[in-house]
């Protein structure tokens, strides 16, 4: 390995860290669920709120923070972020309601989500076009080993100090990254003073942004694709540990296992770039997690599955967020420099947005089998392939239509 690679590595470890706070809060704390409703009095599914509030969280979080990045360069944003996360998860460890959990929570997205704005963008100005993609596998790889991690963190954390120590946790590992970032980070893209923080302007940027088919297609296909997850990280704490009986620590270990799905991805991502494009492995991988998802679903509605059958299908359809996450951000942000910053925004806001829409539906669905779980994640899949296919025919018919337009004018 050279110089420069090291570097890179190095590097990508770092942005990795970055990305890896928001996933790191959300499963760390999905094997405290049984014990934080117990603790505060309240339900299952009024505790899987302050998941969604997170993710609504960060939705919203990431449009602030991508004029922001774009206007005062990347660092100083990211680190007032990482502060209000800090503040936020010391408050989350000694909140006494499940109310003040759910605004904490919500706190520490709006804190957190600086490092999925800050590490996308980072990406784009550290790395040159064509390598985008690999970046970006490397990462996910990095944010991969976190649902390995985390829920087994979390489970042995609850199990020997309590769920409240959980959010300790998470403090301490964001200083830590804080003081890297601080330290070994480059700057990347450096102020833009012409760049108008008035909402106008912003929005007007924005929608500079969104009016890019290539954008606009991957970013709101592959933003569905990735919801699916969420989903599963909704409704897996009561279907592993209510339906089929499971500890917290032994329910760790099962998402450790199916986190497992997303390393061996990303990895098989990375040799696949080098003999196919983008778009070739996302459409192959949506058709083939419609499949998997059809089959769940007909599995959980004659009860077919055991413990160890779902896993494994489980295990099946999440291989494919390793694809799928890569490959649609870097087509999603590849038109972009100036703007960067604000696609990247735009991206991430859509994605967790979505996944926060998904996790409350699958709350709301809530009926004690798995099937609100299994259908959501089916239908992420299925409509993803639906709007891939639909929006680049409807491109590829403008600019067909264009071309014979311009013929027309010269003849």
């Amino acid at each position: 390995m050279s110089n420069k690679q090291r570097y890179y590595f190095f590097i990508i470890l770092i942005l990795g860290s970055l990305a890896t706070i928001s996933p790191f809060s959300i499963d760390m704390y999905l094997p405290g669920f049984p014990a934080i409703a117990k603790d505060l009095n309240t339900t299952i599914d009024r505790v899987q709120l302050s998941l969604t509030a997170y993710l609504i969280g960060i939705a919203l979080g990431q449009l602030i923070y991508g004029p922001l990045l774009d206007r005062f360069g990347r660092k100083i944003p990211l680190y007032i972020g990482l502060i209000i996360y800090i503040l936020a998860s010391v408050g989350c460890a000694f909140t006494e309601s499940v109310n003040s959990l759910i605004v904490m929570r919500f706190l520490q997205a709006i804190g957190g989500c600086a490092g999925i704005v800050a590490a996308q963008a980072l990406v784009r100005d550290i790395f040159p076009v064509n390598k985008t993609a690999q970046a970006l596998s490397l990462i996910i790889l990095v944010i991969a080993v976190s649902p390995m991690v985390a829920p087994t963190v979390g489970a042995y954390t609850t199990a020997l100090f309590g769920w409240h120590s959980m959010f300790i946790v998470l403090a301490i590992i964001t200083l830590l990254i804080l003081i890297s970032v601080y330290f070994f980070l480059p700057a990347g893209k450096g102020p833009d003073p012409t760049m108008s923080l008035k909402p106008g302007a912003v929005l007007f940027n924005f929608y500079s942004v969104i009016k890019n088919p290539q954008f606009f297609i991957y970013t709101l296909a592959g933003g569905l694709a990735t919801a699916a997850p969420f989903a599963y990280i909704a409704g897996s704490a009561d279907v592993f540990m209510n339906i089929y009986g499971v500890t917290e620590t032994q329910y760790g270990w099962i998402f450790a296992i199916l986190a497992g799905a997303m390393i061996g991805a990303t990895q098989l991502n990375h040799v696949l770039l080098k003999k196919f494009k983008s778009e070739q492995i996302i459409k192959v991988t949506l058709w083939y997690q419609g499949v998997v998802g059809i089959l769940l679903v007909g599995g959980v509605y004659y009860n077919w599955f055991t413990l160890l059958s779902l896993i494994a299908f489980l295990f099946i359809f999440l291989t494919g967020q390793g694809l799928l996450g890569p490959n649609s951000g870097a087509l999603s942000l590849a038109p972009f420099t100036k703007n960067a910053g604000s696609a990247s925004a735009l991206m991430g806001s859509w994605r967790l947005g979505a996944g926060g829409i998904i996790s409350a539906i699958v709350s709301f669905f809530h009926n004690q089998t798995a099937m609100p779980m299994v259908a959501v994640m089916c239908g992420c899949a299925v409509v993803s392939l639906i709007i891939l296919y639909s929006g680049n025919t409807i491109v590829k018919h403008r600019e067909k239509k264009l071309v014979l337009e311009q013929k027309t004018i010269l003849t």
